[in-house]
């Protein structure tokens, strides 16, 4: 893990201050963890650093690793999450895991019994790394105190190079606590690599001929940093755009390309699907398009930060992997020179009028005067007070479906989402990360009540740090994702039911903050207004119609 860094200089102090120099020198911008005495020299580390790293503290450990994931995705650096041994670790596995799906460049930390005493049965004394194995990059324990500068700057480079992802290393608490001399590794530039050009004449080759084709932008553009060379291609060959993840946004909702509410149609009809920075996963009808309308099933173009992403499970008809900057860049003046199908245009445009159409119905929604409230009716209300900075993040099952439907970030990097693991929670970590990395901007966190039980307690560090986020709460009293599709199934549901009007507002008002609940249309407006006016972490309860299911068309299996 420690080969190929450069020192400069050597520092000496104990295993936590080394560690916390490897890690201002890589950028990381906060420490987030949940205090357990196995890493007390990680938190010394931080304190006494010059200037001192940020440490926030939270109530469980999965939060303080979404934080760091979230703060990762949003500021496209590498999050810092430190959690103590045993069950502080066993306790982050949902994070890490959702990290490692979504391609997030974070470090774990854990602590670890001293090795001095290991075999003995000291308190949470486990041997981490194997359970870490498969949803990591790397997952290891640190050999003693010389070393941990050099194990975190590899373990920080790791994380960070393509395809990225987490890591995880745990230190004994004795060697934590020593004293050593170390060299301070010097980070290396990451030197961007460059697509194969065969790979990229074939790829320009299918986009020059096709009359029909969709760019499907998904979150890696926005974490490689291409979302400019993203944007160029669609504008210079007129491509019509679909996003997903943090690949909403990189057209903004104005922008004559963007197409995703005419999602069905493009890709029912498409005779070609370039699909950039994304797994071919049940998000995306696992690669099949085409079969519209007489349609025939159109070939698909896969291009990734790595070979190791590109897909295996369908036949691809091209594909691509490297710099995603580079591989869009290489393509746009590939085509440049011979020139799209001049059919392209007038399929963008049908397809932007079939989008729009769309928005206009949603009018219907968006306005609804129905009491108990529609859920889409938030999003109408929200939509209009929503500034083009705004960080969304959703974490919920069908009231964050309708947020997917209904809100269009305004830039890229504003939108926040569990991912494919699907893993709820992730929410109050996110929008701790989000209010840090954007302190002036709006943080709105959309929250279902069946994901509000799994974080809500995090509210109290919203509360003690002072970060002050508008948490919209979706209460309809069920696990609506599950619930439909079980009567549907057997004709009646178990499992799927929670207490009608829980106030977590009033749980929220109870850990510091402020709410209020609203059980009418006509007071959501002002709701909404009052939270973002309050300066303090402000929970809208909002009491929802629990008879309507969102119209799905995958549940992704």
């Amino acid at each position: 893990m420690s080969e190929g860094a450069q020192a400069v200089g050597r520092l000496e102090g104990h295993g936590g201050e080394l560690a916390v120099a490897s890690a201002r020198a890589h950028g990381v911008q906060a420490m987030f963890t949940l205090s357990g005495a196995h890493v007390f020299p990680l938190y010394d580390g931080a304190v006494k650093a010059d200037p001192p790293l940020p440490l926030i503290d939270v109530r469980h450990e999965q939060t303080a690793v979404f934080a760091a994931e979230g703060l990762a995705k949003l500021t496209r650096t590498t999050g810092l999450a430190v959690v103590t041994a045993g069950p502080g670790v066993t306790n982050a596995v949902s994070a890490v895991t959702t990290a490692h799906f979504n391609g997030s460049p974070v470090l774990v930390m854990g602590g670890r019994a001293p090795q001095f005493r290991w075999g003995t049965g000291a308190l949470q004394e486990m041997d981490h790394p194997p359970l870490l194995h498969t949803v990591t990059k790397y997952a290891g324990t640190v050999e003693g105190p010389e070393t941990v500068a050099q194990e975190v700057d590899a373990a920080l480079r790791l994380a960070a190079s393509p395809h990225r992802g987490p890591v995880f290393l745990d230190v004994a608490m004795d060697h934590l606590f020593s004293r050593a001399e170390a060299p301070v590794p010097v980070p290396q530039g990451h030197t961007p690599t460059a697509p194969d050009d065969d790979a990229l004449d074939s790829v320009a080759g299918l986009l020059a001929q096709a009359e029909r084709p969709v760019l499907v932008l998904g979150s890696d553009v926005w974490v490689d940093g291409a979302e400019a060379a993203a944007r160029a291609l669609a504008d210079d060959l007129a491509l019509p755009v679909i996003a997903n993840g943090m690949g909403r946004g990189v057209l903004p909702p104005s922008h004559p390309g963007l197409v995703t509410r005419a999602r069905s149609a493009a890709f029912g009809r498409a005779d070609l699907v370039v699909v950039v920075g994304t797994p071919l996963d049940f998000r995306l009808g696992y690669g099949t398009f085409g079969g519209k309308d007489g349609a025939p099933q159109a070939p698909v173009v896969h291009l990734a930060d790595h070979p190791s992403q590109l897909a295996g499970h369908v036949s691809l008809a091209a594909s691509a992997a490297g710099d995603l900057s580079l591989v869009l860049e290489g393509l746009r003046a590939r085509v440049d020179r011979t020139g799209a199908h001049p059919h392209v245009p007038v399929w963008r445009a049908e397809l932007r009028a079939a989008h729009e159409a769309a928005v206009e119905a949603d009018a219907e929604l968006l306005t609804s005067p129905s009491d108990p409230i529609h859920p889409a009716r938030i999003y109408g209300e929200l939509a209009a007070q929503l500034a083009d900075d705004a960080v969304v993040i959703g974490d919920g099952g069908d009231f964050v479906s309708f947020a997917g439907r209904f809100v269009e970030p305004g830039r890229p990097g504003r939108w926040l989402d569990p991912g494919p693991f699907g893993c709820l929670g992730t929410g109050l970590g996110y929008a701790i990360a989000a209010r840090i990395a954007h302190p002036s901007s709006q943080v709105v966190l959309l929250l279902g009540d069946g994901a509000a039980g799994f974080s809500l307690m995090d509210v109290d560090t919203l509360v003690r740090h002072k970060l002050p986020v508008v948490m919209v709460v979706g209460n309809n009293g069920i696990w609506g994702l599950e619930k439909f599709p079980m009567q549907f199934l057997y004709g009646y549901d178990v499992a799927a039911e929670l207490r009608p009007g829980t106030r977590y507002d009033e749980v929220v008002k109870a850990l510091g903050g402020d709410g209020e609940l609203v059980t009418s249309p006509d007071g959501l407006a002002g709701a909404l207004r009052r939270g973002f006016d309050s300066g303090v972490p402000y929970c809208i309860n909002v009491l929802t119609d629990p008879g309507v299911a969102y119209p799905r068309s995958t549940t992704g299996v």
